[in-house]
């Protein structure tokens, strides 16, 4: 995927076009420590994708981003 620019925006106005909210983990390892968030700590945010498949799609795929290139 090609650098990302995140830009905040008010949730009346997100797009509804179809998404995928893809998990965006810090190394390939999808693993870590639970932190009292509930969330690991080798997970970053969720990065919500345009899709033209339904969700389901990519969860069956375990489809994720990662910002590291290898461990």
């Amino acid at each position: 995927l090609p650098v990302l620019l995140l830009l905040p925006v008010e949730k009346s106005k997100r797009s509804t076009a179809p998404s995928y909210r893809c998990p965006l983990y810090k190394t390939a390892a999808r693993r870590g420590v639970l932190s009292t968030t509930g969330h690991s700590t080798n997970y970053v945010m969720a990065v919500e994708l345009p899709t033209s498949v339904p969700s389901a799609h990519w969860v069956n795929r375990g489809a994720a981003m990662l910002c590291s290139l290898s461990d």
